[in-house]
């Protein structure tokens, strides 16, 4: 049942109490501590390992309070901490030592983990308040129940270790940015490099550990994994650049958890739950709308590409046809006529991609329509036909030259291949195979230009 006290009606969104104050603070260094600690995780394709670590914290709970016989905050994260490194220790091992794929033994070493953590559980004493609910889902609506007094205000007491961590964790990624980078990315290279990966390695668990443990009671260890691995998820979708992923994946985390806090107080909701919420929608509108690698970027890149080379294949057709209409033209009976714009839809074969190249090479200036539907390429769309017909020829040399492939497979190979030749490349075949005049097949190949031939 949540406190009247502790929850924020719309109509108190914009003058909050101290508690939800604190509620909200808590929320926001949790998410954050997390989601940079947790950047380690993604970028070392281990993601997996802070749901191990959020579940294998039970065990270490119970032994920390059979071992000192109390909760003290210090036995508790001690214990916890303890279990976390011991998650990720043996998980590698078994993986190492068993031959078996890492996932594999990471669900293997924390589902038993968590599992004994519940059995050390239900013989603890009925009095604790230390149950697997309330690590699991946490409690934040009430951190500012239990407060201690620090610099002579008092605070909710798990915002303080919170944000200790969330120090220690913004410090290790500033001061060793460059070697957590490599590290994370290329471990062999590190060591290589002189770079103590191992240690780096093991203290970037024990930070993530330390995240997890201090955050469960705040927002629960199941929660607390979505804020390790969704910011970052989300800012890798929005750049490839290492220091805006920290940077985005804290702004994100706390604009998550500013969000879910509003969201959760207009609708009575969970705050924890919804925060792990709104960081999930984050991830799925970058996810559709992220500038480079969202689904709408590459829907329109391959869009793009599609264009290109259909505007390609159709100046190298039209450049072809007017070879047939040349080489037929003082032969009676064997006319070539104009190609029609029907004629070049039905031999692409996709109708709509076909009309949108013609649409674009029109625009552009390559090819003139006439009344009567025949298309002919104006001189740059005929020099740029020409330049797809002189790399695929070039290429089918260079393919039956080398490679002693045989005349009916070289025209596939080189229609892929004649899109994405560069001129420095198309140089270098073309010396490869002695600057010939013809192909294999007997087809002239059209001379270099010294001038650019356009663009399709």
């Amino acid at each position: 049942m949540r406190l009247p006290e502790l929850t924020a009606s719309p109509a108190m969104l914009g003058a909050l109490s101290a508690a939800d104050w604190w509620t909200l603070l808590t929320g926001v260094v949790c998410a954050v501590a997390c989601g940079v600690a947790g950047c380690y995780l993604v970028l070392r394709r281990m993601s997996l390992l802070g749901d191990a670590i959020s579940h294998a914290v039970l065990p270490g709970l119970g032994v920390a309070f059979i071992l000192t016989g109390t909760r003290d905050p210090l036995a508790m994260l001690a214990g916890a901490a303890g279990a976390g490194v011991a998650t990720a220790g043996l998980s590698a091992g078994l993986s190492r030592v068993g031959r078996i794929a890492e996932d594999a033994a990471l669900g293997v070493v924390f589902t038993v983990l968590f599992a004994l953590g519940v059995i050390l559980l239900s013989f603890l004493p009925s009095d604790l308040h230390l149950d697997a609910s309330c690590v699991l889902y946490g409690n934040l609506e009430f951190v500012a129940l239990d407060t201690v007094r620090v610099l002579g205000v008092d605070a909710p007491r798990v915002l303080v270790p919170l944000g200790a961590v969330l120090v220690v964790v913004a410090g290790a990624v500033a001061v060793g940015f460059k070697e957590l980078g490599i590290v994370a990315f290329d471990p062999a290279l590190a060591r290589s490099m002189g770079i103590p990966a191992g240690v780096i390695h093991a203290a970037m668990l024990a930070l993530v550990a330390a995240a997890t443990v201090v955050s469960f009671e705040a927002v629960g260890s199941v929660l607390v994994v979505a804020m390790l691995i969704a910011p970052c998820a989300t800012a890798r979708l929005i750049t490839d650049r290492l220091g805006w992923t920290y940077g985005l994946s804290g702004l994100l985390a706390a604009s998550a958890a500013g969000v879910g806090y509003a969201v959760a107080a207009a609708m009575d909701a969970p705050v924890a739950g919804m925060i792990s919420v709104v960081a999930g929608v984050q991830f799925a509108l970058a996810a559709v709308m992220a500038p480079s690698h969202g689904m709408a970027a590459r829907a329109v890149t391959r869009l793009g590409l599609a264009l290109r080379i259909t505007r390609e294949d159709i100046l190298g057709m039209l450049f072809r046809w007017d070879e047939r209409r040349s080489d037929a033209g003082g032969m009676a009976g064997r006319a070539v006529p104009p190609l029609r714009a029907a004629d070049v839809t039905a031999a692409i074969g996709s109708p709509w991609t076909a009309r949108l190249a013609l649409w674009g090479l029109h625009r552009r200036g390559m090819i003139e329509r006439a009344p009567d539907g025949t298309i002919r390429p104006t001189e740059a769309g005929r020099a740029s036909g020409a330049s797809v017909v002189r790399t695929h020829r070039l290429w089918e040399a260079y393919l039956a030259r080398h490679l002693g492939l045989p005349l009916d497979h070289l025209h596939a190979a080189s229609h892929r291949a004649e899109h994405f030749i560069p001129a420095d490349l198309e140089a270098q075949v073309r010396a490869e195979v002695g600057d010939p005049v013809a192909d294999p097949h007997g087809r002239p190949i059209p001379p270099a230009r010294s001038g650019p031939a356009g663009l399709a």
